[in-house]
């Protein structure tokens, strides 16, 4: 899973370079944007980019803030790579190398060039008015529900291995790093995502320490009632399920919001891992259950919590 992780680090960012970044914010041409606006890297360099439209108040084709047009490429590069390592986690153990390469390398064309396209790049999303702050839709709702298609695709591990796995978390150390690393990376995935250090930012990186936390504790109080003792393995995920959650709408909702959404995570989130555990679908880390429903749900609560004085919605 580790090399799986890094191969996408690799082979992702080599793809975004040559023409995924052109695909999702070149020129609409049919599903995606046009190869030919930003492939390899083509009209891209120190000044702003002349065709940007990110999920907030700018109207599609119009320069979003005054970065570096470098920068933005490689900040949504990060997007780009982490979005097919999600899905690693769902169907541990059952995917060779050579067809995870050739899984992810179609996945980044099909499935999240259009959606970013869409929903980021101008195209036919964002022109209804979807919004989607950092990616509660381009990452976590499209990653998710492609794991859980994944997962089905390729059966269970008891049905490859002719016995039931053993599921017992192995090296909780290494959860609880993973989440640390994770919690830390993702004020950067939130925070950023404002293109700007302003008090979009703030709102961003705040509302997403709240949700996380506000998430975990909901989850470790769910398993303490549930099972009699909470576990280091429910706290990270609780954890994972809130700031998931909060994505989508962390620079269009107030403090006050994040601490609801931090509740409506760890509740729908852990109900939606139970579902998955009752209908045996073999998604071995929760990808469906956390980032896709997660995501899924975050997205919605959009309409429901955004204050237009924080970021321009309503």
């Amino acid at each position: 899973m580790m090399m799986q992780n890094f191969a996408s680090m690799g082979l992702i960012t080599v793809m975004w370079f040559l023409f995924v970044f052109s695909l999702c914010f070149g020129h609409t041409y049919w599903f995606w944007g046009s190869i030919t606006t930003f492939g390899a890297f083509h009209n891209v360099n120190g000044s702003p980019l002349a065709h940007t439209a990110i999920g907030d108040t700018h109207p599609a084709g119009t320069i979003v803030g005054d970065i570096p047009g470098l920068v933005f490429a490689g900040y949504q590069g990060m997007f780009a790579v982490i979005t097919p390592a999600l899905m690693t986690g769902a169907f541990a153990d059952r995917l060779k190398f050579a067809p995870y390469l050739l899984f992810i390398a179609l996945w980044i064309v099909f499935v999240y060039a259009p959606f970013c396209h869409w929903v980021w790049g101008g195209g036919w999303m964002a022109e209804w008015g979807i919004k989607d702050f950092a990616g509660g839709i381009v990452v976590h709702t499209t990653a998710g529900f492609s794991a859980l298609a994944a997962v089905h695709v390729l059966g269970s591990r008891a049905k490859i291995e002719g016995s039931d796995p053993d599921n017992t978390p192995h090296n909780i150390p290494f959860v609880g790093l993973g989440t640390a690393l994770l919690w830390f990376g993702w004020f950067g995935f939130n925070g950023g995502s404002a293109l700007a250090s302003t008090g979009g930012a703030a709102y961003a990186a705040v509302n997403s320490e709240i949700a996380a936390s506000t998430a975990l504790s909901v989850w470790v109080l769910i398993e303490w009632i549930r099972f009699g003792k909470p576990s280091m393995v429910g706290l990270c995920v609780g954890a994972i399920a809130g700031l998931a959650t909060i994505t989508p709408c962390a620079g269009f909702v107030r403090p006050w919001a994040a601490f609801v959404i931090g509740i409506v995570a760890a509740l729908f989130c852990y109900a939606s891992c139970e579902l998955k555990n009752k209908a045996s679908w073999d998604d071995a880390l929760d990808v469906w259950g956390v980032h896709g429903m997660g995501g899924a749900i975050g997205s919605i609560l959009i309409g429901a919590l955004a204050d237009a004085d924080v970021g321009g919605v309503a």
